[in-house]
């Protein structure tokens, strides 16, 4: 059997440019190497560690020269923890490759003919600007690359922290996120002193066993704190410990959640979650109008820049007072319920009964009467016997989940051709191809990047559809 040739160290190579998905990119002798962590401009060596018939990917080894357009990362977890790959580039570089991704993705997949593209809108807060974390427990610690290669004993204990990238049995401890404001950070470190001092045991996900698996951190514009904690094993007295720790300790969590979760994956949306204290929701708010958001309910992460982007969202749709609109994949109403006041009326459709439900709760909480909810899958409910029962839209307006949307679907936004469809995107790739499957019927008008996600390379992105037949 022919041995395998070891994986090159190629040496002194520049940095050149940033791919869609947020590492960085390098050729060598016409082949694309990705890189992560480094910045266009660096000049580099880089160990490959995977090769393929286009492309190769690698890591730094040692920089020869730093790029002028590196900052310094404000994380000291960076390169370890994979939340914020791009802390090292500048805020204004980091817009500038989302934006050229927008237009390189729509132009590239949906070979689309573009107007003039928005300039990216960017989120007033870089650090601490997310309203959800979810935090996981652990049996081990991850152990960096430093400590796996050092001929010194590593202790290794129980953590609470995230997972690394690329490995779904490693998680970090993190000592101080920058990405939620606090309470968040408190409550974490707080909650996994208090499991270690009273030995529970932390969740092993190989092996399929312990007490704690999970914790949930929500927090909202308005100041209420949803806190939900993931147990595997039903332990009532051990579940009420932790949660009497976290009341007594953060009287500012207004929802105190729990949940038994003994399967194999770690959704939550399946079963039961119990409310232990206040109220099973919290409030978010924009422009007067109030949204209840449950544990399983889907929300903006960036509260702030939600308020940015449902805004383009209303200048897109151009309402009139008089529209029937569609809003496909609803979620908790947000957008329904936020365009009611300018428009006839706005069916919302979503995939989870729960958030139907809390989308007819956040109507019926601001006093508005001509939103209709309905739960279901979007290909079967997005149908002729809907549009019989409500009428046809003039304006649709979809924002999927980052798959995109099923093709029976764009299908039926073809047969109803309404006037104006507004497309939200987290995925600019899926949002390119659904375009270009809704035909040359429809134009793109206008696009609008928005940053939701600072430090990474993630861009949300609207577009506006005008029909021209």
């Amino acid at each position: 059997m022919r041995k395998r040739k070891p994986n090159p160290l190629l040496e002194n190579i520049r940095i050149i440019d940033l791919a869609a998905e947020g590492k960085a990119i390098a050729k060598v002798d016409g082949k694309v190497v990705f890189v992560p962590f480094a910045v266009p401009g660096d000049l580099v060596d880089i160990q490959v560690s995977k090769r393929r018939k286009g492309f190769m990917e690698g890591f730094v080894t040692q920089y020869h020269e730093l790029s002028p357009n590196r900052v310094e990362p404000f994380c000291k977890h960076f390169g370890t923890c994979g939340g914020c790959k791009w802390q090292n580039l500048p805020y204004s570089m980091q817009l500038e490759m989302k934006e050229k991704q927008v237009v390189d993705q729509l132009l590239r997949i949906g070979n689309l003919t573009l107007p003039s593209v928005n300039p990216i809108l960017g989120s007033e807060k870089t650090q601490y600007y997310r309203n959800k974390l979810e935090f996981t427990f652990s049996s081990s610690r991850w152990l960096t690359r430093e400590e796996v290669l050092s001929e010194s004993e590593v202790n290794q204990y129980p953590v609470l922290g995230f997972h690394v990238p690329g490995r779904f049995d490693k998680i970090l401890r993190v000592e101080e996120c920058f990405l939620q404001p606090e309470p968040s950070n408190s409550i974490r470190l707080s909650v996994e002193k208090f499991a270690l001092d009273k030995g529970y045991t932390f969740y092993n996900i190989r092996e399929g066993k312990g007490f704690l698996r999970s914790l949930i951190i929500r927090t909202a514009s308005t100041g209420d704190v949803m806190v939900i904690l993931s147990v595997f094993e039903n332990e009532p007295l051990s579940i009420k410990a932790v949660l009497d720790h976290i009341k007594s300790n953060f009287p500012e969590v207004t929802s105190l959640m729990y949940v038994v979760n003994s399967k194999v994956n770690d959704t939550i949306n399946d079963l039961d979650i119990v409310c232990y204290h206040g109220n099973d929701f919290i409030m978010e708010e924009m422009e007067g109008i109030r949204f209840r958001i449950g544990p399983k309910s889907f929300y903006q992460t960036n509260s702030l820049q939600a308020y940015e982007l449902y805004k383009v969202v209303r200048e897109f749709a151009s309402l009139s007072g008089d529209e029937m609109v569609y809003d496909l994949y609803t979620g908790t109403g947000t957008i329904a319920n936020f365009l009611a006041r300018s428009c006839a009326k706005v069916v919302g459709i979503e995939y989870v009964p729960e958030a139907i439900i809390d989308a007819r709760a956040n109507a019926e909480l601001n006093g508005i009467s001509n939103t209709h909810f309905v739960a279901g899958d979007m290909k079967d409910v997005f149908t002729e016997l809907l549009f019989a029962e409500h009428g046809f839209p003039e304006v649709v307006i979809v924002d999927p989940p980052r798959a995109g949307m099923h093709k029976d679907v764009v299908e039926g936004i073809r047969l109803v051709r309404p006037k104006r469809i507004v497309y939200v995107s987290c995925n600019p790739a899926t949002q390119a191809r659904d375009i270009a499957l809704l035909g040359t019927e429809y134009r793109v008008a206008r696009v609008q990047p928005v940053d939701m996600f600072p430090h990474t390379h993630h861009v949300e992105n609207v577009v506006l559809l005008e029909y021209e037949g």
